[in-house]
């Protein structure tokens, strides 16, 4: 993770220190105080290059708001001739947030140059000359006709009218030589954010590499961009825990404990930008209505024998140079509602390892039962089993229709509230909510290797024999 050059100075041993805060005198203190570039994190200052779009989506308290009036400061001091634009999702929340809040404007300015506040004009004015006006984009027409040399656009992903505002702000982009755009935002599924993150090169803690980029925006990554489009929006990417040094660490336990692998969670704290692709078997809201709350989840674990079933289900890859092996522990409790209780599910390994994996996951949750797909490699399954060991019943299912038809009924047993997850499956419950009802997948991977295995326990455990395939057993 990393740090600000003040966090590593207050590393620095107690002697050193003194030494270095008399070599710099009281002059040198003073501005070190409020030198940003001394307090901020290296994402939260702007990227090198000749960008025109810098965007910040990370989580709740990743130290957004503070990186966007601290860079409208930096503007301001340095360009007396600056025209600030300051756009929030409403007028208030402008005010509140980036000019009156916390870490807004006047909070963070030294009292050397502090900017005078006009409210009934909603504007600022530095002592350099520069100017900043307040915005709502919840009125895009009052975006028509003022021109800019600069906007902080705060909270992108809940504007109102975010196409027609961010349109409209941009066409007033016109003055100084180099007129740029920060736009700070948690992340949302809204088609301003599409719009933006198809065309950026992305950067930061949580966003680096292409790979990276796929995971955390797959639709996003499948827009086509040319290089001057990519040259010209920047993405910084970043989690609340990155600014864990000025957060409140029961606030951090808190977060992870109550939303650590929610889509809530994903999008809130981690910053991911979490689709939801229109037409599909599961959504996000489903699944989270189904989630166990953390109170029910403790009841149901500290019962004596909350489960009546318990069943590996495996849904094994073609190769081991291929897609995921998918190995879901799922649940029959007393009541007659299926649970999931773990995605023991393994990338790219050969037979011996996700057979070892079974055995042991089996082993470890008390199951009576392996089920497993046997359309890919047929008795190979069986024997590699046997290999690791694995001394419970199997049973091999043979799949005559697709993925997603058989996923239909287990999906609509969700609807009815008749199956559960006892935490959060991220990887699992991203593969589901990209299964289709036609039958197409736009999930992560190739294949919904996880989401079948799913299929295959919830068919066993409620649905019993229904469903076109059919079954073998081993031992």
């Amino acid at each position: 993770m990393s740090q600000s050059l003040w966090e590593e100075l207050a590393e620095w041993p107690e002697e050193k220190v003194s030494l270095f805060l008399d070599q710099i005198g009281e002059v040198g203190r003073e501005t070190l105080l409020h030198d940003w570039s001394v307090h901020a994190r290296p994402e939260q200052l702007p990227p090198p290059g000749d960008w025109r779009i810098w965007l910040i989506v990370a989580g709740r308290g990743f130290g957004k708001t503070r990186a966007g009036a601290e860079w409208v400061r930096s503007v301001a001091e340095n360009d007396g001739h600056a025209r600030i634009a300051l756009v929030g999702a409403t007028i208030h929340e402008a005010r509140s947030v980036m000019v009156e809040g916390e870490s807004g404007l006047l909070s963070i300015a030294p009292y050397w140059d502090r900017p005078v506040w006009h409210p009934a004009l909603r504007r600022l004015i530095w002592r350099s000359g520069a100017q900043a006006m307040v915005f709502g984009a919840g009125e895009p027409d009052s975006l028509r006709g003022p021109q800019f040399t600069h906007i902080w656009a705060d909270e992108i992903a809940k504007w109102a009218e975010g196409d027609a505002a961010w349109d409209n702000l941009m066409m007033g982009l016109r003055l100084g030589r180099h007129p740029r755009v920060l736009a700070t935002t948690t992340p949302r599924p809204v088609s301003l954010m599409l719009r933006l993150m198809g065309q950026a090169n992305v950067q930061g803690s949580e966003l680096e590499g292409e790979q990276a980029r796929a995971d955390a925006v797959p639709a996003a990554s499948a827009v086509q961009a040319t290089p001057a489009e990519r040259a010209a929006i920047v993405i910084t990417g970043g989690a609340t825990q990155d600014n864990q040094a000025h957060l409140s660490a029961d606030f951090i336990a808190a977060m992870e404990r109550d939303y650590g692998g929610t889509a809530l969670g994903r999008q809130e704290l981690l910053g991911e930008l979490i689709e939801e692709p229109e037409g599909a078997l599961w959504t996000r809201a489903l699944l989270e209505r189904c989630r166990l709350t953390a109170k029910a989840r403790q009841e149901m674990m500290e019962a004596a024998s909350p489960f009546a079933r318990i069943v590996v289900a495996v849904d094994p890859p073609a190769s081991s140079h291929g897609d995921a092996c998918g190995i879901i522990v799922a649940a029959l409790g007393h009541d007659g509602r299926g649970y999931v209780l773990e995605d023991g599910s393994v990338e790219g390994a050969r037979p011996e390892r996700w057979a070892s994996r079974v055995s042991a996951l089996a082993v470890r949750h008390g199951a009576d039962r392996v089920v497993a797909e046997a359309n890919n490699g047929g008795e190979m399954v069986g024997s590699v089993l046997r290999a690791a060991q694995a001394d419970i019943p199997l049973k091999l299912v043979h799949a005559s229709r697709g993925k997603a038809a058989r996923a239909e009924p287990v999906a609509a047993l969700y609807e009815r509230g008749r199956l559960a997850h006892i935490a959060a499956f991220p990887a699992l419950e991203d593969q589901m909510c990209g299964i289709m009802a036609g039958g197409e997948y736009v999930g992560p991977g190739r294949s919904p290797d996880r989401a079948d295995a799913l299929v295959w326990a919830m068919t066993e455990l409620v649905l019993g024999k229904a469903g076109s395939f059919r079954i073998r057993n081993i031992w």
